[in-house]
């Protein structure tokens, strides 16, 4: 017989193995001796301690779900139990043992991570949905349909969470979808609609505009196309394909009519160049006119000049366009030069102000009379505070009696 710490072989060639509960036989190896019958099983356990080992590392490496790891476990811990091995059988017993606190944690770490995963789920399609019922409610026509098809992707990409919350998060997206497609489909129908009556106003003022392109009223026409194209900008757009037609038809017969009204103003201002020579001429006599203003003996003599040069300027015609502000500015100011010496006059010799200002002149001058009468009063009864008083009193109205007998002076001149 032949012996091992963890097993023996007996002389009839059987292996033992020891384990807590006592000896247990393993199996026999014939046609062998002894050392190598103990060999072949101290081999089976070396191969069953690696198969332990390979599993602790992916169990603690977390390549497993721990799911999947206990299931491992429990295999292996059954062919350790009636492992045909000689070796310490129970040591491997321990070290699977051992591994279920670390399964548990990581049961707990993933039972943590979908939690957290579901709630980033529910947060992300929660925030799709108020997304999408915002554009259902808004009216970005243009980049809300493809806003719509980005978050029905991200919903897609998102895991499901607990099945009532997820069916009535879709619910929710999905009424939000509809609702702002039918919304955008009634918009373009009605913009359709709208275009098309935009085309039938645009193609009547087309035909309009090219009718009077050649009129030489220029005024009334004129007028006319201002309307007209008040009436275009009112209408809103036509259709992408005829809106630009229908303009370069509306806009050619504007720039003929412009063009020919440009050309007969041009022919025109040619004759009226003439007319400005004399305006210019009548200008120096009229500005020549207003240094006499300084004297009022001369103000009758400058209005029955000033009369006579108007009689002549209005005589004298049109004159070029880019001439008119000037001249007649020029010929303005002297008028109204004139008329504010004249106003003048009026204002100094007006007859009522003149009498108001005498008027007040008197009733001043009977005032400060009767004021002084009371000061020499006061001063010979010593009544300090009285005569403080009727001395303000009688500063402030001498002060305004000075001012009135000037303004008095005035109107008498």
């Amino acid at each position: 017989m032949i012996s091992h710490q963890w097993g023996r072989v007996d002389d009839d060639g059987t292996v033992y193995v020891k384990t807590a509960d006592g000896e247990r036989s393993v199996g026999q190896y014939p046609e062998g001796s002894p050392e190598e019958a103990l060999g072949f099983f101290t081999e089976r356990y070396d191969a069953l301690a690696f198969e332990v080992e390979l599993l602790e590392k992916r169990v603690a490496s977390g390549v497993m779900s721990p799911e999947e790891a206990a299931t491992s476990v429990r295999t292996v811990h059954d062919q350790v139990a009636t492992a045909n091995a000689v070796g310490d059988l129970a040591a491997l017993t321990a070290r699977l043992d051992a591994l279920a606190p670390l399964l548990e944690r990581q049961r707990e770490a993933r039972k943590a991570e979908r939690a957290r995963r579901s709630a980033e789920a529910r947060a992300g399609k929660e925030r799709i949905v108020a997304e999408a019922e915002a554009l259902a409610e808004g009216s970005d026509w243009r980049h809300g349909a493809n806003r719509m098809r980005e978050l029905l992707d991200e919903w897609k990409a998102l895991p499901r969470i607990d099945r009532s919350s997820d069916d009535a998060l879709w619910r929710r997206f999905s009424t939000a979808r509809t609702a702002y497609t039918r919304r955008r489909k009634g918009h373009f129908a009605e913009q359709h609609e709208k275009r098309d009556a935009a085309r039938a106003v645009k193609e009547r003022l087309a035909d309009e505009a090219e009718s009077m392109a050649t009129s030489t009223d220029f005024g009334a026409t004129a007028a006319r196309y201002r309307d007209l194209m008040r009436q275009w900008k009112a209408a809103g757009p036509a259709p992408r394909d005829v809106d630009e037609a229908l303009w370069k038809r509306f806009r050619g017969a504007q720039d003929t009519f412009f063009g020919a009204r440009d050309a007969a103003a041009a022919e025109q201002d040619k004759q009226f160049a003439a007319n400005a020579e004399v305006k210019d001429a009548l200008l120096v006599e009229a500005e020549a006119l207003l240094p006499a203003l300084q004297s009022e003996g001369d103000l009758d003599a400058v209005k029955r000049a000033f009369r006579d040069l108007a009689d002549r300027w209005d005589a004298a015609g049109k004159v070029p366009r880019d001439r008119m502000k000037d001249l007649e500015a020029r010929f303005r100011r002297v008028e109204q030069e004139i008329r504010g010496v004249e106003d003048e006059q009026w204002r100094r010799s007006d007859p009522e102000k003149s009498a108001r200002a005498d008027d007040m002149v008197t009733k001043l001058e009977s005032a400060i009379a009767q004021l002084e009468a009371d000061l020499d009063n006061a001063r010979a009864g010593g009544d300090e505070k009285r005569i403080k008083e009727l001395e303000e009193n009688l500063a402030s109205r001498r002060s305004f009696l000075e001012m009135a007998r000037r303004a008095s002076a005035d109107y008498s001149g």
